[in-house]
């Protein structure tokens, strides 16, 4: 396959940069195996690397048979024929400038990329007309709805989450008892899921095994007590930190390290704070052999205890620098020797990552590449293999905006927002709006499946119900609301040949598409499964109405059989408990009546 990619691992190639070979090496990839998006992109991926070892001839040639290469590449290659057409040849400079991998800024909405998550048994979706010529069923009609539900229904997937510890560690947790503080956290009402922001020196003090801190054992025994699940994040560089690195000793003593350099004086201010703490000044050599095999040890550790264990929502994916969003800002260097090789670095700690974690969520910050080391490549490849995102807050770059609100559907949205670590301040508003009405505002704009309940550097229960009593509509509205909310609001029913036939309109009133496939089974009175299967990929869409056939065996009756859901995510299954108004099962199913009553 390698050599179908790449056409220096081609070993018949003689020509490997000529057009004839570059056209029959994509032609071979187009006739290759299921895996052939990932494998043209790759393909597309190496011809960037590549770009600058053509020819002026053949450089050209490619320009105009951009059909053979994807979108993102022709644009590339349209970019790069105009200078080098200006330029006559292109310097060293340039060449450098385009052997890279970088995925250039473009619009999130209808973008391609791919289908989304394998879905199977899919159900037909339709249409399903019912009159000649055309028909497929018979007349059917309307025998049961539903409305949507006012309560607040805690589902796999979307929710908001109480922050347990984040930049800081305990040292943001204000209490005089610890212990005491964590668990009112963990019991706090409003928060469905929890997180945790500890630093690798916290999980792993020495090499070969997992050795968590008091607070997290203890985090782990509440979560299981309370029946709420863990989203966490491994910090590598933590400069809220100021008692220790979040390095451990036995990578520190081992690995280079790079003062942080600030060029712009004008930053200086924001600079200080970093530079005064003896462990945020500098920054690994990530690249460094030892480096990666203990960052594999630790990747291989955490998945072997996290990954697909009932208890973890979702992993935050490494990332380069402070608190691992992916930046050093306001610092103008990294510390890689060039654009490459950071890229190629974290690229490769990537793919471990989604290697070892193949049944839990990865969430990839938003983060542009103010470092240049290969955030826009990390994202692409986190939502191409239908892992999620993520943002460190709502009011930032439009480019993070874009990308959290125009996400394909079946991907989900964490927005982290920290509320003021003050108490409410009854005349801080703008036009009779606060500042935490403003900002959950704006992530129901942005269509979140998840949000922070977290005061910035002040963690503490009291302080949120201060800001849920201060400000209890909003909180109300965002958790009544926050990311997907299905149930079945149709149902058609149809008898032909003696099959019982259902037409399930599926609408969702939440505010964001289904972050992953959602799979409807149609059950008996006594449990017995009659027909199940799923939807595509982020169905159904807010706002719309998705619909689903089922044939059941013959002689089955409507009356009082049930309808469950379902999500799949990455392998795993996870029940859904319908948001509709009327009385469904404890585990969250509907059992089907007929309750609409047509007017005479």
């Amino acid at each position: 396959m390698l050599s179908v990619l790449c056409p220096r691992l081609d070993p018949q190639c003689q020509d490997p940069f000529g057009s004839h070979c570059l056209r029959k090496m994509r032609l071979r990839v187009l006739q290759g195996p299921p895996e052939i998006k990932e494998g043209l992109r790759q393909f597309d991926h190496c011809l960037e690397l590549h770009l600058g070892h053509f020819t002026k001839s053949r450089f050209v040639f490619l320009c105009f048979c951009g059909v053979l290469l994807s979108p993102r590449l022709r644009l590339r290659i349209q970019v790069q024929r105009r200078d080098f057409l200006k330029i006559g040849v292109a310097s060293a400079a340039a060449t450098r400038a385009i052997a890279k991998a970088d995925v250039p800024a473009h619009n999130w909405g209808n973008y391609d990329f791919g289908s989304g998550p394998k879905v199977s048994e899919r159900l037909n979706q339709g249409p399903f007309p019912q009159y000649p010529p055309a028909a497929l069923i018979p007349t059917d009609d309307v025998v049961m709805t539903t409305t949507p539900s006012d309560d607040v229904v805690p589902n796999f997937g979307k929710g908001l989450v109480t922050y347990i510890t984040a930049d800081s560690g305990t040292d943001e947790i204000k209490s005089k008892s610890i212990p005491q503080a964590i668990e009112d956290l963990v019991r706090f009402p409003l928060g469905q899921q929890l997180y945790i922001r500890p630093t690798w020196r916290e999980v792993q003090p020495r090499p070969g095994r997992l050795d968590l801190s008091d607070y997290l054992k203890l985090v782990f025994d509440l979560a299981k007590r309370y029946d709420k699940r863990i989203g966490l994040r491994i910090q590598m560089c933590a400069p809220d930190y100021t008692r220790e690195p979040a390095l451990p000793d036995f990578v520190l003593d081992k690995v280079p390290k790079v003062d942080l350099v600030l060029t712009n004086q004008a930053d200086a201010g924001s600079a200080n704070r970093f530079l005064e703490n003896p462990h945020s000044r500098y920054q690994p050599r990530y690249d460094d052999p030892f480096f990666q095999s203990s960052f594999a040890e630790l990747v291989g550790l955490l998945a072997a205890e996290f990954n697909g264990n009932p208890l973890i929502e979702f992993v935050d994916t490494f990332m380069y620098g402070f608190w691992g969003e992916g930046h050093t800002w306001p610092f103008s260097n990294n510390p890689f020797p060039d654009y490459q090789t950071a890229e190629r670095t974290w690229i490769r700690m990537l793919e471990l990552q989604l290697e070892h974690f193949s049944k839990t969520p990865l969430l990839t910050n938003t983060q542009p590449d103010f470092s240049r080391v290969g955030n826009s490549e990390l994202l692409d490849r986190t939502v191409r293999n239908n892992n999620w995102i993520r943002s460190d807050t709502i009011f930032i770059e439009n480019e993070q905006i874009e990308a959290l609100s125009n996400r394909p559907p079946w991907i989900a949205a964490l927005l982290e927002q920290g509320l003021p670590g003050k108490p409410p301040d009854p005349a801080a508003v703008e036009e009779g709006i606060s500042i935490a009405e403003n900002m959950i505002a704006h992530v129901l704009d942005i269509g979140a499946n998840y949000w922070s309940l977290w005061n910035f550097h002040q963690i503490s229960a009291r302080n949120l119900m201060a800001y849920y009593q201060a400000y209890p509509a909003a909180f109300d509205r965002i958790n009544r609301h926050i990311g997907y909310r299905v149930r079945p609001s149709f149902i058609w029913s149809y008898q032909d040949s003696g099959y019982l036939g259902l037409i399930i309109g599926l609408a969702n009133d939440g505010i964001a598409g289904v972050p992953g496939v959602l799979r409807v089974t149609v059950e008996s009175k006594d449990g017995q499964s009659l027909q199940s299967g799923c939807l595509d990929p982020g169905y159904p869409l807010p706002g719309k109405i998705r619909q689903a056939q089922f044939v059941l065996p013959q002689g089955t009756q409507f009356e009082g059989l049930k309808l469950r859901a379902e999500l799949e995510v990455k392998a795993m299954r996870y029940p859904v408990r319908w948001a509709c108004h009327q009385k469904l099962n404890d585990d969250g199913s509907l059992t089907l009546r007929k309750n609409l009553h047509h007017a005479v």
